[in-house]
Order: C-alpha cells, then structure tokens, then sequence
C-alpha cells in the first residue's frame, strides 16, 4: 500500500489547506483532523502509522511496530500493518519495497541526506539485515523541488558531484532527484524498477506544499507505504 497526500481537500484555513505537519503554523486540532482525513482515505488507522522527527541526518532506524521513532530521516521494517511516514515539503522522499521479502523503507533526504548518502545507507542496511538483493528492489523517488527552483550557495554546491549541479551566471541549482536516482542505481537497482514524480512542489502552488516557496506559511504533505498483510 502506497499513499502521497497533496493540499486538497483539508479542513485548514488557506495557504495550509491539508496540512499533515504538526511542526508549522497550522493549528494543532486541524492538522489532527486533516490526518484522520488522509489515513481514512488509504484504509489505516493513525496507530498503525511510524513516524520520525526528521532532521536532516543520515539517521535510519528499524521501526519494528507502529511508533513514533524519534530523530532520524530513514525508516524501515518487515512488519505487515506498520505504515512508514516521511514528511515534505521540498526534500526528496524515496520509498522502497521488496517484494520477495515484504520489507519497505521511507527515505527523507534534504542536501545534506543526499550529500551524506543516506539513501545508499539505508539500502546498505537493508542488504546486511535481510539479506536482500537490491536488484530485486522497487523504488519510488516523490514529488520534491526541482533542479530549477532550487538555488543553493557554493558551499553547498561543492558537496556534490557536478554532474548533479547547474551553474549559470554565477549561481548554482542542485538536481536531488538526479542525485538520488544515482545513488539507487550505484547500488544495484534496475533503472526499469525505478519511478520518478515529475511533480515539483515549489512550481505547483495549488496542490503541493513548498517550504522554499512558503516558509511559515508552508504546510506539509505524507507520504505513506506499508504491507497490509
């Protein structure tokens, strides 16, 4: 099971709309109410959800039943009913499912994920844990900024292979999907295995939210994939 929440149809004043993120200028009971909205609509309940504190690591963890995990920016596990949350709002999300062995990952990798690996951290993890093929692997990379919206300064820029930087008239855009769709086929998924969201969430005002584009008033979007049975 696979859901990925967009702004319609929430219970929250505008810019907000169906804010799922507690962390943002919303209010707490519509955010509350806007989750039930959303997990309703994929046929879970909110206590069968795992989520994270995401902040911006290169921390995985092992959610071996529905919780909130704490710190960290990976999720994964082999437990069927336990729904895996990554928050955006920018960030690159990577989703991953083993079909052989039912196992599956929510990945959130902002520039400093992605510049850390924790892609590739995650799947390395996975490869040790379960001994699993990661050829055999499904991915999913979800709507997130793109390259063009995405100006950063040198110092950043400079963490990056240039094949995933954009330089003109002085100033550089980094390419995260590009650069996370890399680091799955470095470690040995297929390119036929792997779906990309051409959706940008800075460019798609009325159905994404951006926090580049929004800042405070920027609400957050889920993406949820769990096993049903």
């Amino acid at each position: 099971m696979f859901g990925f929440s967009t702004k319609l149809g929430g219970v929250s004043p505008e810019p907000y709309s169906l804010n799922l993120g507690l962390n943002t200028g919303d209010e707490h009971e519509n955010v509350l109410r806007n989750r039930r909205l959303f997990f309703d609509a994929l046929g879970i309940a909110e206590e069968e959800v795992s989520l994270q504190k995401q902040v911006h690591s290169t921390v995985f963890k092992y959610s071996p039943s529905p919780q909130h995990l704490g710190e960290c920016d990976a999720l994964f596990t082999d437990k069927p009913k336990n729904y895996l949350a990554v928050s955006v709002a920018d960030c690159v999300p990577v989703f991953l499912y083993d079909p052989l062995r039912k196992i599956i990952a929510g990945i959130h990798s902002g520039w400093k994920g992605s510049a850390g690996r924790i892609l590739t951290l995650t799947i390395k993890e996975l490869r040790e844990r379960f001994d699993l093929e990661p050829a055999k692997l499904i991915a999913y990379i979800g709507p997130c900024i793109s390259a063009k919206n995405y100006e950063v300064g040198k110092e950043v820029a400079d963490q990056f292979d240039a094949e995933f930087v954009i330089s003109s008239d002085g100033k550089f855009f980094l390419d995260l999907k590009k650069q996370n769709y890399s680091q799955l086929i470095e470690c040995g998924l297929h390119s036929s295995n792997i779906e990309i969201s051409e959706h940008c969430t800075f460019d798609e005002r009325d159905l994404l939210h951006s926090y580049r584009r929004d800042r405070e008033k920027s609400g957050r979007m889920l993406g949820v994939i769990g096993i049903r049975n």
